[in-house]
């Protein structure tokens, strides 16, 4: 069963990105060790789709890593 996209951006505020408004249902992720933004689209209670789940992921461990 796929991830809500509250329950991505509870993970991403919880590795320290911070949410920026941006169009419509979409939100910009940024954090102070990476240059990249991550952008997430959907409403809180939206299943997420798998691409999103990756990205979220990949940019956890990035933070990780460094």
């Amino acid at each position: 069963m796929p991830k809500k996209i509250k329950e991505l951006k509870k993970l991403l505020r919880k590795a320290g990105f911070t949410e920026k408004a941006a169009k419509g249902s979409h939100t910009k992720w940024s954090h102070p060790l990476l240059s990249r933004k991550l952008i997430l689209s959907g409403k809180d209670g939206d299943d997420a789709k798998p691409y999103q789940e990756k990205d979220v992921e990949r940019a956890i461990e990035k933070i990780k890593e460094i």
